[in-house]
């Protein structure tokens, strides 16, 4: 990623929702490496302190522990803001099968105060992290931005609700937006714990401890994984873009080709044998499939590619060989 390109970044206060979870907190740090100033606001419900570690220092850092849900605290955030990355959010589609209402609170509710705040406090440009699951039960393949299928999830509902809400803010309030549906981000500080850890992070974690990987149904579903620099390439083009065409838009977050559960073990397996060569007689086991899961995800990025100028840096392989190294370091106890 070439850091010229985003050189009018430098001392301009960015507000970062979600900054200690795994997106949020390697958006803060890119920012910082900028010379942003960045506001972190952050209840820790599912992000880390330990993912502000290299930040809390710095003089261009601040903190706000508080929670999307109160509307004076989004308020207070947005104070002194030129552009607002909106991450923070309860993810997963489980989880939000199990507790619909809590996610609709975060997701739906969170998201509203947000936006109040951000008009409010006159901010430049908001940014939000989307969702693929928004496509819910929409078959095409490869998905485009302007077709969607129904929502299979509470969680899909509740991002494309944010969709709308900040259109509505565009054409109501001239509040600039920019939805990212992002596409199974993975990478450096992904959390592999708990009972809604992402896949790959998930997987890693259990072969590591040379466990079998439980894969939920045959391992034929597919997913256009997207490696974390990938997506920090999106949100600092969507924050930069001069051309007023690119702004009150969605754009997919990816990188443009599918994996199988499958194949993406193989590949974990070929990265970690590089560390520990009895991974590689570790097998997956198979359960059932999961309710809300969709078979297959591939996103077209000709959108991005055509109106932002997105240049996506990691295939898969390229990825996975910098995440993988990455837990190794930080999380095997065997290295």
């Amino acid at each position: 990623m070439n850091v010229n390109s985003f050189k009018e970044l430098e001392s301009k206060h960015v507000l970062v929702t979600g900054g200690a979870g795994f997106i949020g907190s390697n958006l803060a740090e890119k920012l910082i490496d900028l010379g942003a100033h960045v506001v972190c606001l952050d209840n820790f419900a599912t992000g880390h302190r330990r993912n502000l570690n290299r930040l809390i220092n710095n003089e261009r850092f601040k903190l706000i522990e508080g929670d999307i849900r109160d509307l004076e605290t989004c308020k207070k955030a947005c104070e002194g803001i030129d552009f607002v990355l909106h991450e923070a959010a309860l993810g997963s589609v489980p989880r939000s099968l199990k507790d619909p209402i809590t996610s609709n609170d975060v997701n739906v509710g969170g998201f509203l105060n947000m936006l109040v705040a951000a008009k409010e406090a006159n901010v430049k440009r908001f940014v939000y992290a989307a969702s693929s699951s928004t496509y819910g039960d929409s078959k095409a393949l490869p998905k485009e931005e302007d077709n969607i299928g129904k929502p299979l999830s509470p969680y899909a509902i509740t991002k494309y609700v944010n969709e709308l809400y900040a259109d509505i803010f565009h054409n109501a309030y001239d509040l600039d937006t920019v939805g990212l549906r992002y596409f199974n981000v993975f990478g450096r500080k992904q959390d592999p714990n708990g009972a809604y850890a992402a896949v790959i992070p998930k997987f890693v974690m259990q072969l590591m401890a040379h466990e079998s990987p439980v894969i939920n149904g045959d391992g034929n579903f597919s997913r256009d994984f997207t490696y974390i620099d990938n997506v920090v390439q999106m949100n600092l083009l969507a924050l930069t873009v001069k051309d007023s065409k690119a702004l009150n838009q969605i754009y997919n977050t990816a990188f443009g080709e599918r994996t199988t559960l499958n194949e993406l073990v193989v590949a974990l397996k070929k990265n970690l044998c590089k560390f520990d060569t009895k991974i590689a007689d570790i097998d997956p086991t198979y359960g059932e499939n999961r309710a809300g899961d969709i078979p297959h995800s591939l996103a077209s990025v000709d959108k991005a590619k055509r109106l932002l100028g997105y240049a996506p840096e990691y295939d898969i392989q390229e990825g996975l060989q910098e995440a993988v190294t990455w837990y190794w370091e930080n999380l095997s106890d065997k290295k």
